[in-house]
């Protein structure tokens, strides 16, 4: 297992470098220039030539990446054009308020879709199947945006049960019961997809691993249904669920990106919208980095965890 683990580390590191230039090239293809955000409309051709260089924008976009490249090896992720500060410091506390809504999020989707998809499993094609599915199918269709503004309208704006947005109230401390009201239209509305999702796999996985001779052997040597499920059934169709689970994690970060932007979440979601709009390439380039590894280590762990749930596999 050492060798393997070492062995995907070092196919990962060619791997980042080509998602890192690909990122970087499409960032400075992008139209406007960021200097236009510091200058006024009248302002002349040798300024702009100035602001450019006090930027770092007057090299050629191959030069700029390899100096940007030797920078975030050394752990400088450079300034923010937006901002003026470095993009070390405004990094950490978004990543930090993205991963505890991601948590969040993970918790609550499997933690439903998981037993119901069971459950859909043990009464295949009965009523309960049947509404379990079509609800999930509703999930999958409903776009995240307009699942959210709903919720907004109707506990935000006209039961006043939850507030509208943010990560705490303004003007009061930080409580851990406000916090928990602050995220949990959020958790809702970024799970509604994946909860969905992830049901209906867990659900066919188990059909499957119902219909196979060793659960009818463990049935017929009269063990309990609790030990013939989870020993022998759910663990066998843990593989497809890990797959499912690992790849979910990345696209989650880019669904945060429209709840975050919903809810005024100060993650990283909202932080590449307004980074975007400031045409900030190195806070850009700071969220591609994150969001790259982030990829890259759910799957690793992914590989790890075959292995772990399935005595068969072995590296």
């Amino acid at each position: 297992m050492g060798k393997y683990l070492i062995k995907r580390i070092l196919i990962a590191i060619p791997v980042l470098l080509m998602v890192t230039v690909f990122c970087f090239g499409m960032v400075n293809l992008a139209p406007g220039d960021p200097s236009d955000l510091y200058l006024s409309q009248n302002a002349t051709q040798v300024q702009k030539q100035e602001m450019k260089k006090n930027l770092g924008l007057d090299k050629p976009v191959y030069v700029q990446y390899v100096k940007w490249l030797g920078k975030t090896a050394q752990g400088d992720l450079g300034f923010s054009f937006a901002s003026r500060t470095p993009v070390a410091e405004v990094i950490p506390e978004k990543l930090a308020a993205t991963v505890e809504l991601l948590i969040c999020t993970l918790i609550l989707s499997y933690a439903v879709a998981i037993p119901l998809g069971i459950i859909c499993a043990r009464h295949q094609g009965g009523w309960l199947d049947n509404t379990i599915t079509g609800v999930s199918f509703l999930g999958v269709s409903i776009p995240g945006f307009f699942f959210g503004l709903g919720m907004v309208y109707i506990f935000a704006v006209e039961l006043h049960w939850l507030p509208t947005g943010g990560m705490s109230s303004l003007g009061q401390s930080s409580g851990l019961l406000d916090r928990v009201s602050h995220i949990i239209m959020p958790t809702i509305v970024l799970s509604l997809f994946y909860c969905s999702n992830m049901l209906r796999y867990v659900r066919s996985s188990m059909i499957d691993i119902f219909s196979e001779n060793y659960m009818r052997t463990a049935v017929s040597k009269g063990l309990s249904r609790k030990v013939v499920l989870w020993r022998h059934g759910f663990r066998n169709a843990l593989i497809p669920i890990i797959t499912v689970i690992s790849s979910d994690i990345p696209k989650m970060l880019g669904g945060a990106v429209v709840t975050e932007q919903i809810f005024s979440w100060p993650g990283l979601g909202q932080l590449t919208i307004s980074s975007i709009g400031s045409r900030d390439y190195p806070m850009l380039m700071a969220i591609n980095l994150i969001a790259a590894v982030g990829v890259l280590i759910c799957n690793l762990i992914a590989d790890v965890l075959y292995a772990a749930v399935d005595p068969r596999i072995r590296y």
